[in-house]
């Protein structure tokens, strides 16, 4: 609800304005307001309020009453540029560069033998980001499946894979840094600072939570369509990107996309949907 406070007859009122300029907060009864100056007025929303809004805008799963398959995450095995211990977000560079380290490889190796596990007697398919590193973590994923596949050619226990190959998906891509790109990964915290406050925003350039929650979830809408040819699904992407994925999930405001599990590199982990939009328990 809006809450205004006029101020049309006074001249002070656009030095109050001028001053405002910047979000301000402030605190009534306990809970948060958000203070946006306008031209006559200023409007204070509460920040609950604010963040049904967001979450209706950019979750395109809040109305997906059920998934018509399982889904599953997958962070890219250990890469290069997580070596060097800098930021690698640009697909001009990242497409190209940055692919997996020995360690990487063999992680992702791993990752596809517990695929097989996990998933025996099911159709998967797998859809990855199109960024080098996160390709080759899918590709040593779909080996092991096509490997057990034929294997177990004459048997109900083996993974077939969806189309035998991996399916690129650029709305899967890392997350966009901004003018921290090729920067320290020591600066991966000074955007989730500004993220637990907006999840519009936009500091230093970089994508917003807000956009990466749309294109992932527009993402899923569409893949759930293949409910008569697909049992599993299997998102291979990177770190923000998924940490986003799951709190699109569980239909949290994307503020609170740090406040979940870190998601270790090439370790396989389940969704699953919540039935109503909710917020993290110490909220």
């Amino acid at each position: 609800m809006w809450i205004a406070c006029s101020s049309r007859s006074t001249a002070s009122f656009y030095t109050i304005a001028a001053a405002a300029a910047a979000v301000l907060f402030c605190l009534t009864e306990g809970e948060a307001f958000i203070v946006v100056p306008s031209k006559f007025e200023f409007k204070f929303q509460s920040r609950s309020n604010m963040a049904l809004r967001s979450i209706s805008s950019s979750n395109a799963l809040l109305e997906l009453p059920k998934l018509s398959m399982q889904y599953f995450v997958l962070r890219h095995g250990q890469s290069l540029a997580n070596v060097e211990g800098i930021i690698s977000s640009d697909p001009s560079i990242s497409t190209v560069q940055h692919g997996l380290s020995e360690a990487g490889q063999a992680q992702a190796r791993r990752a596809g033998q517990d695929v097989c596990q996990q998933l025996a007697g099911k159709r998967v398919a797998i859809w990855s980001s199109d960024f080098l590193r996160a390709r080759e973590t899918a590709q040593h994923v779909a080996d092991a499946i096509l490997k057990s596949s034929h294997t177990h050619h004459e048997h109900e226990h083996g993974v077939s894979l969806y189309q035998d190959q991996v399916l690129l998906e650029t709305r899967l891509r890392e997350r966009f840094f901004g003018t921290l790109n090729g920067g320290p990964d020591s600066e991966y915290p000074s955007v989730w600072k500004y993220d637990a406050l907006d999840s519009a925003h936009e500091e230093f350039g970089v994508e917003s939570v807000d956009s990466v929650m749309t294109r992932t979830t527009q993402l899923v809408t569409e893949l759930n369509a293949y409910d008569q040819e697909v049992d599993a699904c299997i998102l291979v992407a990177h770190g923000d990107v998924l940490q986003i994925i799951q709190t699109a999930f569980q239909k949290w405001d994307g503020r609170y996309h740090r406040q979940l599990p870190h998601l270790d590199t090439a370790v396989l982990r389940p969704l699953h949907l919540s039935p109503q939009p909710s917020s993290p328990p110490s909220i």
